[in-house]
């Protein structure tokens, strides 16, 4: 007697965001495990990632991420989506499909999480950014992970539709930077790195 094993139809469908050359592509199951993404700016930097590898194959594609249940590609502006949307959602449903890893790092590690070496502000610098401004990034096909804060200053790492994207710095100025100066007094100004 043979186990036949069904699996699931893969679906996938597009949400636009604020950057108009990025477009998020979500699936119907995790790609990753929650508190996790990946951003690949660049062919170079897609040695563990295969499907991302196979995204640059397109010459339009100029940015690929991951994270949680979707993919956002960021495209060359001089393309329209119109155009090749439906190029990239076939791509990555084949890939999907096939079965194939979307990563192949040994461990997969969270980008957020709080540290033993944190101090009491990074603490709280990380917990303002998971509980209130994480969700809303990611909504729009990115993310926002902690870098440092030093002499009053947080740095932010913007990654996925958030780099490159025309509002991301109005974003940053008056939503980001004002949450955390008004939730944690020590914070005084939040600047943004790769973008």
């Amino acid at each position: 007697m043979t186990m036949e094993t069904t699996v699931n139809p893969i679906n996938i469908y597009t949400e636009s965001n604020p950057n108009p050359n990025s477009l998020k592509f979500v699936v119907n199951f995790l790609l990753l495990p929650e508190g996790v993404s990946r951003d690949f700016p660049d062919r170079a930097s897609t040695t563990e990632a295969p499907l991302a590898a196979e995204l640059f194959d397109f010459p339009y594609v100029k940015r690929v991420f991951y994270m949680s249940n979707f993919i956002t590609v960021t495209k060359d502006e001089g393309v329209d989506w119109h155009e090749v949307k439906g190029e990239v959602q076939n791509h990555i449903k084949s890939f999907l499909e096939a079965g194939k890893q979307i990563l192949t790092e040994k461990e997969v590690e969270e980008d957020h999480k709080v540290l033993d070496g944190d101090t009491d502000i990074e603490a709280k610098i990380k917990g303002v950014l998971d509980e209130y401004i994480r969700p809303a990034v990611e909504m729009d096909g990115g993310a926002i992970t902690f870098g440092s804060f030093e002499d009053g200053k947080v740095k932010v790492l913007l990654q996925g539709a958030c780099s490159g994207c025309p509002s991301s710095t109005i974003t940053l100025k008056a939503g980001i930077e004002n949450l955390l100066k008004r939730m944690i007094p020590e914070v005084q100004e939040v600047e943004a790195e790769g973008v």
